[in-house]
């Protein structure tokens, strides 16, 4: 089993930053993709950001030029670094993994708890 820990949610003032961490723990044989989504209440669940192996990072539109996702393979972390922050950016924040617990089984998909995000006045 895998375990996410997620950090660095909060409340902040429109225009503000703050940075999410995320760090993976457990049976990882491998990660090929490490990524945030968020739901807001009354929406459906969304990709924010993710960015797989050897590869560039991907970001939904809205969210584009303003976070920036990072991650640290050798450490099985990723970060989520948000700036120029909108009140509709307010949702509860998940971290995700598509990895392999063994290297003989299937891939998998978890999320974490959520660490809320408010950005509000």
């Amino acid at each position: 089993q895998v375990q996410l820990v997620e950090s660095g949610g909060g409340l902040v003032q429109p225009g503000g930053s703050l940075r999410l961490s995320c760090a993976a723990s457990g049976t990882i044989f491998s990660i090929n993709v490490m990524g945030w989504y968020r739901q807001a209440p009354g929406k459906e669940r969304e990709l924010v950001a993710s960015i797989a192996s050897g590869s560039s990072a991907n970001y939904a539109d809205s969210v584009k030029g303003r976070f920036t996702i990072s991650r640290d393979s050798p450490k099985n972390t990723v970060d989520l670094q948000m700036n120029s922050l909108k009140p509709e950016d307010t949702a509860v924040y998940y971290c995700y993994v598509h990895y392999k617990p063994t290297w003989y089984g299937l891939e998998k998909d978890y999320w974490g708890q959520g660490t809320q995000v408010t950005v509000s006045s």
